[in-house]
């Protein structure tokens, strides 16, 4: 299924950690319909991200913690999508200082040029590590937030964040709180989920490490779904000061992925079994119904789908 069409042309777009991930996704997705400015320091980012869309945008190399380089470029623009983080429970864990700089100061640095700035949406990608081991089951968006790990708290604190500067300050912000996501570009190394890990291992023909029993779930989401959500996000009107999660709502064991990625790339990889890792939750799914309600959100990749896509993806890197 082809992408969606973008609903915003013609507009000055901002995306902060745009040669990463998901915001080349997401420039992909802009460009060239709109005025797109990309803001990344490549210290996880890559320029090979934005070998689509680099003729149509501007790129601009720099730090979130610039407060002011964020100023300069926020100042004129009208849709900004902030992916700019240290991503990761491992990471973090490694540098806890470190990732609240980037995650919670840089987002305030963000939220301070807001407030010298006209903009109609600011679209926070917020993490459902926030949460913590869960509760109950599916976990929606008023489910307890108990962070496992220094990354799961500046996520969290960064989201609060952004509420607050909406209720005090009339910032336009919105969150969207992914799940697990996957797709091509997605980084392979140990920091990575177990998709991208798992793809990885694959294509070079090693074993691969499962953490815990593998019985463990999680609500894995396609990119081009997580495009989809973002852009739903930033037009919609009643998203102003909302959190939403996004995820498919269902639950799918780590073995399950294993045996998906046999199945599609005709390799039957040995398992190696470990300790389940700090800061990692045992299971994980998602209510989706106020972004549904409220947005309109449909995913429509299946897993299989998703993962043939990443995996066909990744043969021709």
């Amino acid at each position: 299924m082809a992408p969606k069409p973008a609903p915003i042309r013609g507009r000055k777009v901002l995306v902060t950690g745009g040669a990463g991930f998901v915001g080349s996704h997401i420039v992909d997705r802009l460009a060239p319909e709109n005025e797109v400015t990309v803001l990344d320091s490549l210290v996880t980012g890559t320029m090979k991200n934005l070998a689509q869309s680099r003729d149509y945008i501007k790129f601009v190399e720099g730090d979130i913690l610039d407060r002011k380089l964020v100023e300069k470029l926020v100042s004129g623009t009208e849709y900004i999508f902030h992916l700019a983080a240290n991503v990761g429970n491992i990471r973090s864990i490694n540098d806890p200082y470190f990732d609240m700089q980037v995650n919670v100061t840089g987002m305030v640095n963000l939220l301070e040029a807001c407030r010298q700035a006209r903009i109609e949406r600011l679209v926070y990608s917020a993490s459902a590590a926030s949460f913590g081991e869960a509760k109950y089951l599916p976990i929606d968006e008023d489910h307890p937030q108990y962070p496992e790990s220094p990354y799961a708290a500046s996520k969290l604190a960064a989201e609060k964040y952004a509420f607050t500067y909406f209720k005090v300050y009339g910032i336009p912000t919105a969150s969207v709180r992914y799940f697990n996501i996957y797709g091509p570009r997605q980084d392979t190394s140990e920091y990575a989920n177990a998709i991208s890990i798992f793809l990885g291992k694959f294509k070079k023909g090693e074993p691969i490490t499962i953490y815990g029993d593998g019985e463990q779930t999680r609500d894995f989401l396609f990119i081009r779904d997580v495009v989809d959500a973002n852009l739903l996000a930033a037009v919609t009107p009643a998203a102003a000061g909302e959190t939403f999660n996004i995820a498919t709502g269902t639950a799918t064991s780590i073995n399950r992925v294993a045996d998906i990625i046999e199945q599609i790339s005709g390799r039957k990889m040995p398992r190696n079994y470990a300790p389940p890792r700090k800061g990692e939750v045992r299971d994980s799914r998602a209510t989706i119904e106020k972004a549904q309600k409220t947005l309109g959100f449909r995913p429509t990749a299946t897993l299989e789908e998703g993962l043939r896509i990443t995996w066909e993806a990744q043969l021709k890197e």
